[in-house]
């Protein structure tokens, strides 16, 4: 398991050293179907991008193995890609390692918040989803409780807030 913040800071790295860092600031445009507010690579999702002779590769690696976003997703990177004249072009899912939370960016945890989404806990272990001590994105508020283990989509919990009476959606831990 990561320790908290590895998996983003191996990533932020992994970028900061690359050969092709045009590509990586082009695909900062292309974002998540399901949240559009953030990009692929501030939601953990873009993994790597190399080049192997003319062809672009790109790894992604989704958030759950069965992602309904996941063609959607691929496709915005390769007509992405395209539009800016890189033809071949190539994107790989990669299912190990699995996708954790801990790869999101300070960035994308901080838009989630401002989109009206619980970011993930930091510090807390893959797969909790504790019921106490999440914070309403609207009010601040910890007085929260979870309603369901399941929110809009697989990977968010949905939640309520007793004080400001509003339901959110919490990203899971994972």
């Amino acid at each position: 398991m990561d320790k908290p913040d590895t998996g983003w800071i191996e990533r932020e790295t992994r970028r900061a050293h690359s050969d092709l860092p045009e590509i990586w600031t082009l695909l900062d445009s292309v974002c998540d179907p399901e949240i559009p507010v953030l990009s692929l690579f501030d939601l953990g999702v873009l993994h790597d991008i190399r080049q192997l002779g003319g062809c672009i590769k790109v790894s992604i690696t989704p958030t759950y193995s069965g992602c309904p976003a996941l063609e959607t997703m691929r496709d915005d990177i390769l007509k992405t890609l395209s539009q800016a004249g890189f033809e071949d072009a190539q994107v790989e899912v990669c299912l190990s390692p699995v996708w954790s939370s801990n790869w999101m960016s300070p960035e994308g945890r901080r838009k989630l918040k401002d989109y009206g989404i619980a970011p993930p806990m930091k510090h807390c272990r893959a797969g909790d989803t504790p019921d106490a001590g999440i914070g309403c994105p609207f009010c601040g508020s910890h007085n929260t409780a979870r309603l369901s283990e399941f929110g809009a989509t697989a990977c968010k919990a949905m939640f309520t807030c007793a004080d400001c009476k509003e339901t959110f959606d919490f990203f899971k831990n994972i």
